[in-house]
């Protein structure tokens, strides 16, 4: 047969595929199933013990401080005395609602602290604003109640003797007070007095008072447990409009608490801004009756000056000698300049002879600005001809001579201007110097005057700006707006929050999958075994798989019966198939077949494989001896009656007698199959098995056989197999499903390369139905 028909014989692995995943699962279904039901079990218990919680939601925009002018703005931004003091980033507004602070404020506020809860309920009721009584606390002391908390004596219930009187009964005790309504209760951590509710909250179904248990908790751990719930984030990042989220069983609850919390939000934004602004206001009624004093003294100081020194008006007089002062200066500084740059061009004509020269500089005079431009535009043509002609061009020569003298008369021009502006500047300066003369003769009076003056200016206008915002103050003040506005106000979304029962049975059901999952992989990781033929496949490099047998139940006969069909005669109906096969991939084209059994260690199916693949070969019209060919534990006996005492290999290979026919035995399984028991257990089995008569008996056997099947003994426990190897045309490695060790495959091949054992192929043995690659679940008949 060609190569392609052996292909299912070939060792490569490829990727697993989603079916054969599959399908490794599903032969576990029941687990899968059982598993998936009794997490759904427990997500619905949990479902049903775990109370639902509800989000409310809130939103609202920070007020800008800047753009609307606080009180702060108003008071002292202009003077820029508090610039600092205005609306702080949003991230600290976030900061602000998130804090222990604001919410301890809250729970104090709505009096969450007390809890009303129904006694002796299976699943603990609390009741929100339908309490059939209510405390009112008139005062707690906070390091009492703590002591209290830690000794469980902060609770008590509540229950109504009559309409004028309340029984209170503290919790682990046995002390009961009996206290009238309204009348104060002083227990050791505080002091309340009880208010009853309406009637429909009182009575039950029966017409019965109902009672109350109550449950005094620290102010600061109530606030935590709230604060651990709210969310408060940005609606977008470009905007300052925030939301507020707070998760709680009772939805309520969650809307009074963010209601709350906006209000003590803007409380304590409100209480700052009036605390501000009232200081703004008595900082500027100090500085009022400080400055009205000042202008008062300066006014008096300023009419007593004119009258003592008999004063007119010479401020007119002194403003124009100032306007000469400023006219003279203006001049004198613009004569500087032009000088400067007069000299700045005499400068630079007399250390560049043939560069041009800067214009538009601010020379007044035209003439040399004139002379300036005419020589700027002969250099300029100048340089065009030099682009191409020489310097001795006559145009050139002409050009030069002429610059030439043109330069001379700049420089001519500018020493004249220079002297020009030298006289100029003189007698500005001559100028100022007498007007100078004429400042300094202006009577002290009138400067000390001017101070005076200047001093009540200063003094009015101070007046009149505290004025103006001590009325704006004011204004603020009188109109403080919150600085959160409400955009919605607390509202809770549409159902429960958590728990989620589309996620928990989700999540159960995910869970149930997984457990029988990891414990199939983690089961699968650490186990070491072969079992079953596609994981066998995996493992093997150059061996060849020939088949595998299933597992034989209790009830089942452990040998075949070939005119019985069953699962069992069919696995050897297609190993022998394979073994035929095998025979002819590896070339032997001998008339008889000698088949050697092995394996690695007793009790892996060599001698059931051997007499029942015997039984087969047999059935096929074959001539086929089975031979017992482990001498120190024989078991082919054990499959025919009074067999033990028969000789065989072993009294062959012992004796002189060499007609090896004498050993052979029919056997009551099939006509065509005979039998070679191992005889007596030899002192020296080795030795035996050494004996040339070995050679001698397999020569003979193979003229009256076709098949000749050895039973032989464990190669990892025994060195037998190997001393008679060499007579082997086929070896059957005998595996066994859950038994033998992956390890011991790489062994079997080294078997082979090192030719220790010949043309092994590997049976894997035992193979529960539910591992088969086969997939033994076809019904037989007989």
């Amino acid at each position: 047969m060609s190569k392609e028909n052996y292909e299912y014989f070939s060792p490569e692995v490829e990727g697993p595929d989603f079916r054969t995943l599959l399908d490794r699962y599903l032969k576990f279904w029941p687990w899968f199933v059982a598993c998936v039901g009794i997490c759904l079990v427990i997500g619905m218990i949990y479902l049903s013990f775990t109370k639902s919680t509800y989000m409310a939601v809130a939103t609202i925009i920070i007020a800008d401080e800047k753009g609307k002018g606080s009180s702060v703005d108003t008071g002292f931004g202009d003077l820029s005395l508090l610039g600092g003091i205005s609306t702080s980033s949003i991230e600290n507004e976030l900061g602000l609602l998130r804090s222990k602070r604001l919410m301890y404020n809250a729970v104090k506020a709505l009096n969450l602290n007390v809890s009303y809860m129904e006694p002796s309920s299976f699943f603990t009721k609390e009741y929100y604003k339908n309490s059939p009584y209510e405390i009112r606390i008139a005062s707690f002391d906070s390091d009492l109640l703590s002591k209290a908390i830690q000794l469980e004596m902060n609770k008590f219930t509540i229950k109504y003797v009559n309409e004028k009187e309340v029984e209170i009964k503290l919790h682990n005790t046995d002390t009961i007070i009996v206290s009238a309504v309204g009348e104060i209760v002083d227990l050791e951590f505080v002091k309340f007095f009880v208010e009853p509710n309406d009637m429909d909250y009182r009575v039950d179904d029966e017409g019965n008072f109902k009672s109350v248990q109550v449950v005094i908790s620290a102010i600061e751990s109530v606030a935590s447990s709230m604060n651990s719930s709210l969310d408060v984030g940005l609606v977008d990042k470009n905007s300052t409009m925030i939301k507020l989220s707070l998760v709680n069983p009772f939805p309520l609850k969650a809307k009074d608490v963010l209601d709350q919390l906006i209000f003590e939000y803007n409380q304590e934004a409100l209480d700052d801004k009036d605390l501000i602004a009232r200081n703004t206001a008595f900082f500027i009624d100090d500085r009022l009756a400080i400055i009205n004093s000042e202008l008062d003294s300066v006014e008096t100081g300023k009419e007593q000056f004119k009258e003592s020194n008999l004063l007119t008006d010479i401020q007119t007089e002194s403003q124009l000698i100032v306007k000469n002062v400023s006219d003279y200066n203006n001049e004198q500084q613009r004569i500087i300049t032009e000088l400067e740059l007069t000299n700045a061009l005499i400068r630079h004509l007399r250390n560049n002879t043939t560069s041009l020269l800067p214009t538009n500089l601010g020379i007044d005079d035209s003439g040399t600005n004139g002379l300036i431009n005419e020589y700027n535009q002969n250099v300029l043509e100048k340089n065009k001809l030099l682009k191409s002609a020489s310097e001795q061009n006559p145009l050139v020569v002409s050009l030069t001579n002429q610059i030439e003298q043109i330069r001379k008369n700049v420089m001519e021009s500018l020493l004249r201007m220079q002297s020009n502006l030298n006289i100029k500047k003189n007698n500005l300066d001559r100028q100022s110097g007498i007007l100078a003369s004429q400042i300094s003769d202006v009577p002290a009076q009138e400067r000390a005057y001017r101070g005076i003056e200047r001093q009540q200016n200063i003094k009015e206008s101070l007046y009149l700006f505290l004025l103006q915002k001590r009325e704006e103050n004011s204004l603020s003040l009188a109109a403080s707006a919150p600085k959160a506005k409400i955009v919605d106000s607390a509202y809770t979304l549409g159902g429960a929050v958590s728990p989620n029962s589309k996620i928990v049975l989700l999540v159960a059901v995910l869970f149930g999958l997984f457990i029988p999952f990891s414990i199939l992989n983690v089961k699968s990781l650490l186990n070491n075994k072969v079992q079953n033929g596609d994981d066998l496949k995996k493992s093997i490099k150059d061996l060849t798989f020939i088949g595998e047998l299933p597992h034989v139940l209790p009830k089942e006969a452990s040998v075949i019966n070939p005119n019985i069909r069953s699962k069992l005669s069919e696995s050897f109906n297609i190993l022998s198939t394979d073994v035929q096969y095998f025979a002819k991939r590896k070339d032997i084209e001998d008339k008889s077949l000698c088949i050697f059994v092995t394996s690695s260690l007793k009790g892996e199916g060599k001698t059931f494989t051997s007499v029942n693949l015997g039984v087969t070969l047999a059935s096929e019209a074959n001539k086929v001896l089975v031979i017992g060919g482990d001498l120190r534990n024989p078991q082919l006996q054990r499959y025919q009656k009074d067999a033990v005492y028969l000789n065989g290999l072993s009294s062959y290979l012992s004796e002189n007698n060499f007609n090896v026919k004498e050993f052979i035995q029919d056997t009551d399984l099939h006509n065509n199959l005979k039998f070679m028991y191992s005889g007596a257990i030899p002192n020296n089995p080795i030795q035996l098995l050494k004996n040339s008569k070995l050679s001698i008996m397999f020569e003979e056997l193979k003229k009256d056989f076709d098949y000749i099947i050895v039973d032989t003994a464990p190669v990892l426990q025994l060195a037998d197999t190997f001393v008679i190897s060499k007579y082997a045309d086929l070896t059957l490695y005998m595996l066994r499903a859950s038994e033998t060790k992956k390890n011991v495959i790489a062994l079997v091949e080294e078997m082979e390369n090192t030719g220790k054992l010949k043309n092994v192929g590997l049976v894997l043995n035992d193979v529960k139905l539910k591992n088969s690659s086969y997939g033994y679940g076809y019904e037989y008949g007989a």
